[in-house]
């Protein structure tokens, strides 16, 4: 049995991930004028968007807004974690927590860990699979966390059609 990383994202289905197993990926780097064209878009608060003013917040300089934080996540789990075959969708994600604030020049990486990997009681040709999420910077302090649920297809067999 291969560990995850050894299987690539267009040959990976729910059989390949296993209870326990962990994950990690990455840096990201967090760009500067990326945190905020995004906060500027959609999350236009000043310790986002403003230098100066951020300066003057609690956070003493500029930072990423949390849902920033979380597409770089989620780009990283794409690229290495995520089949790009047999992944079906999300239901969504539990405790999600914002725990350090981001800032530009910070190195992001990930540590997914599947705490949860069962066949589907009510559609059988695909897994459940909760993965506990962890968001860390450059100092390997955890910026961000979540439990994340994803369906899965499992792996086609002779019989299938």
């Amino acid at each position: 049995m291969n560990d995850l990383k050894d299987v690539p994202l267009n040959e990976r289905y729910f059989e390949d991930y296993r209870e326990g197993e962990v994950l990690e990926c990455g840096p990201i780097i967090v760009e500067r004028e990326e945190v905020m064209a995004f906060a500027r878009r959609y999350d236009p608060q000043a310790f986002h968007i403003d230098p100066t003013a951020a300066a003057q917040s609690i956070f003493g300089g500029l930072i990423a807004s949390g849902w920033h934080t979380a597409a770089l996540m989620m780009r990283l789990l794409v690229d290495n974690y995520i089949s790009h075959v047999a992944s079906l969708s999300s239901p969504g994600v539990d405790e999600l927590r914002w725990l350090a604030p981001v800032r530009p020049g910070d190195a992001l990486s990930v540590r997914a860990r599947a705490i949860e990997a069962r066949v589907s009681r009510s559609k059988p040709d695909r897994g459940i699979v909760r993965t506990q999420v962890e968001v860390l910077n450059q100092e390997h302090t955890v910026v961000m966390s979540l439990l994340a649920t994803n369906l899965i297809a499992c792996r086609p067999g002779p019989n299938s059609s």
